[in-house]
């Protein structure tokens, strides 16, 4: 029922506590929710870090970190008769905890009990950022706090430790991303095959969670597949596949141990991109490859993600989009009409890795802080790579018609965007492109088999 042995578990507790050293540390699982009544519920999802800590993919269990005492600790309910009749008898969690290396293991309502005493003695509690309303409401409870306050008192000393172990991925972890990220390969393929004309853009999305739930825990993330790709996190699929115009589609898969992958291509719906497709499709490209080929140890990642800004501005200066010095170009930030996000971010546990802990502790330290540009400042992984971290490189090129006709009005970048060109492109819609990458010792590898992403093997698939 665990995804890693016991030792994986021990070790991971292991290295929390060379990190901090006083205080206790709770971890929820996490609740099931209600999707329109209480008994029935959305498909459970287990907090990462607890899964990371405890690895038990149930609910309502709470594992707490005793740092002076070197104590670990598991509180919750075994199933009785009256649920086994619906759900069949489940391990203990005294199994459940033997599994994951914890041995003591107390009721559920042992725990606020436990906690209460903690508090009394004048001890530190720390807890993650929780982001389900039962963990807000159990923790204003307990600390006598405004619930609105709860996520503000969240320890910044055991996110900084969670960050630095979670952010490293071990061999076994790589051998699960390689599972999502074969998922991942089916549902994009899937995708490709069934790109025909007159299909809906729904019947399609829904094909493709179907495989993510039939391989593994289901979608990472709520599929994006659209015609409309100048809309960056489009969620409706209501359109029918029209002949000419290119399909978006960002999807992936959790393997079976939660852990996730990312991708994303565009596709023609007729089989063939038009010349002008191709023209932003391949600068998109040279761009996420261009990125590729600088990844490595003891690079920061907010630098690479200008140097793929300058390929895309150098590409569209060569179209007459826009004009002047490249370098002053990215500098100013003109580029940012076309490419207003950021070049990726970590993938594990979550697709966007940690991000419930908190963008500016996972992509962000001490030595790199968050820009304010626009464009630049949607980065959320900016901080030195290090071998084993786990991330995204995905650049796009964009033509969104509010934005730009914003801009125009504003005279903004009037030096550099020349917008009687860039308004003849609106309609185009949106490219990006997306790979999971992993970083090695002098370079970095891609997670799993690479999807077909040139212009010649898209075509030829199709």
């Amino acid at each position: 029922m665990l995804t890693f042995s016991e030792n994986v578990y021990t070790s991971r507790r292991e290295k929390l506590f060379t990190l901090i050293h006083t205080g206790i540390g709770i971890f929820f699982s996490n609740e099931m929710l209600p999707m329109n009544y209480p008994s029935n519920t959305f498909p459970f999802r287990p907090n990462s870090s607890f899964l990371y800590f405890f690895g038990i993919p149930l609910p309502s269990i709470i594992g707490m970190i005793d740092f002076d005492e070197k104590k670990v600790m598991l509180f919750g309910d075994d199933v009785d008769i009256e649920d086994i009749i619906w759900m069949g008898k489940l391990p203990t969690l005294k199994e459940l905890g033997s599994l994951s290396g914890v041995e003591q293991v107390y009721p559920l309502d042992k725990a606020e009990e436990f906690l209460k005493k903690v508090i009394s003695q004048k001890r530190f509690v720390h807890f993650l950022p929780p982001y389900q309303y039962p963990q807000q409401s159990y923790l204003s409870s307990l600390l006598n706090i405004p619930i609105n306050e709860v996520k503000k008192l969240a320890s910044s000393e055991l996110i900084k430790a969670v960050v630095a172990c979670r952010s490293v991925k071990s061999n076994e972890e790589i051998q699960e991303l390689k599972k999502a990220a074969d998922i991942g390969y089916r549902m994009h393929l899937e995708a490709f095959r069934r790109a025909v004309t007159g299909t809906s853009e729904q019947e399609i999305a829904g094909i493709l969670e179907g495989i993510a739930w039939a391989y593994g825990k289901g979608p990472s993330f709520p599929i994006i597949l659209t015609q409309r790709g100048e809309i960056l996190h489009n969620h409706h699929h209501d359109q029918l596949l029209q002949d000419g115009r290119l399909l978006l589609i960002d999807a992936g898969a959790q393997a079976n141990s939660y852990y996730a992958s990312d991708y994303t291509r565009v596709i023609p719906v007729n089989g063939r991109f038009s010349d002008r497709q191709k023209e932003i499709y391949q600068i998109v490209l040279n761009a996420l490859n261009h990125a590729i080929s600088l990844i490595r140890p003891g690079k920061y990642y907010r630098d690479i993600h200008l140097e793929a800004c300058k390929i895309i501005a150098k590409g569209l200066k060569d179209l007459h989009l826009l004009k002047g010095d490249v370098d002053e170009i990215v500098e100013a930030g003109a580029h940012a009409l076309f490419f207003p996000h950021g070049l990726g971010h970590m993938i594990g546990l979550d697709v966007h890795d940690m991000e419930d802990l908190g963008e500016n502790f996972v992509g962000y330290d001490e030595t790199i802080q968050r820009s304010h540009q626009f464009g630049l400042a949607y980065l959320r992984l900016a901080r030195q790579l290090q071998e084993g971290f786990t991330l995204t490189v995905e650049p796009g090129i964009y033509f969104i018609p509010p934005l730009i006709e914003k801009w125009e009005q504003e005279k903004k970048f009037k030096d550099f965007i020349v917008y009687d060109e860039v308004k003849k492109w609106i309609g185009f819609g949106g490219i990006r492109l997306e790979d999971d990458v992993v970083v090695t010792p002098n370079g970095c590898e891609h997670i799993g088999k690479r999807l077909p992403i040139i212009i010649e093997e898209i075509e030829n698939i199709l």
